[in-house]
């Protein structure tokens, strides 16, 4: 796999120092998902989880806003693209539809790297179920998230109810998708929907690109074990996630890394990974 990003209409992704950055480029549209955008996402992620030397990724948004959700105009497609005289099929074309989108979200959780989302100004519906794909949100003052389906009477079907809730408790996951109400970035933080507010877009970028670096400067396989590890712990009972930890390190704990970090520690220096 090339370490050269792929050219994408939508995003423009970079690569450098260990960390691939991808940003939603619509800043025309305040970067709404159209489908190219949707169908992007997973392909960028999927280069960064297969490009070595891309070690961490941060996600963020050109111009005012991340990102506004999903594009009106293609969701005003949706009958036209899944139109059948016969009912049964254009409702289970629908689905394979749904099922696709979901899974160009569910890109960003599979990819083996970490991803931290840097979010400023509006992160709402579709966009609030792409960050809740990311390992960790970063947000500038003047973020403001929302759970907007409702106020389309849709249901949330991309992500948020079934993410959002383990961020935020299940009670205030589901005020927020009944009421679509607005959470400023106080909020988003005290809830835990966040890990830190920075006072504007700029300082959000360098703070973030602050972690992202440092990430990129450990150990490549531990850092992925961990999100291996996490991800699955978060999805089993403690004894399963145990067992999982146990035979992940039973694999990958005697590396070339871990002999890299005591030699580097004994020396009084920074270890050097390969990727």
């Amino acid at each position: 796999m090339t370490a050269n990003p792929p050219g994408f209409d939508t995003l423009t992704v970079t690569l450098a120092a260990g960390v691939a950055d991808v940003q939603l480029n619509r800043p025309q549209s305040s970067n709404a998902m159209n489908e190219a955008m949707w169908r992007e996402i997973r392909a960028a992620f999927e280069w960064v989880d297969a490009t070595p030397a891309a070690r961490v990724a941060v996600l963020s948004g050109a111009g005012r806003h991340f990102c506004a959700g999903i594009d009106l105009e293609m969701l005003a497609g949706v009958a036209r693209r899944i139109a059948h005289p016969d009912g049964a099929r254009s409702r289970e074309a629908l689905r394979r539809l749904i099922l696709d989108l979901q899974d160009c979200l569910s890109a960003v959780e599979r990819c083996r790297k970490p991803v931290l989302a840097a979010i400023h100004g509006a992160c709402v519906g579709g966009a609030l179920d792409l960050v809740t794909c990311c390992d960790m949100r970063y947000a500038a003052a003047d973020a403001v998230f929302s759970v907007r389906e409702i106020d389309l009477a849709m249901v949330a079907d991309v992500g948020t109810l079934q993410r959002l809730p383990r961020l935020v408790g299940e009670g205030m996951a589901r005020e927020l998708a009944y009421t679509g109400r607005n959470v400023d970035a106080p909020e988003a933080a005290a809830l835990g929907l966040v890990n830190r507010v920075f006072p504007g877009p700029a300082e959000l970028q360098a703070g973030v690109a602050e972690l992202a670096l440092a990430i990129a400067a450990r150990s490549p396989l531990a850092v992925r074990g961990i999100k291996e590890v996490a991800n699955y712990s978060r999805d089993h009972s403690v004894a399963d996630g145990l067992h999982f930890v146990a035979a992940w390190n039973a694999a990958m704990l005697l590396s070339a890394d871990l002999d890299e970090a005591v030699k580097a520690r004994r020396e009084g220096r920074r270890p050097e990974f390969a990727d």
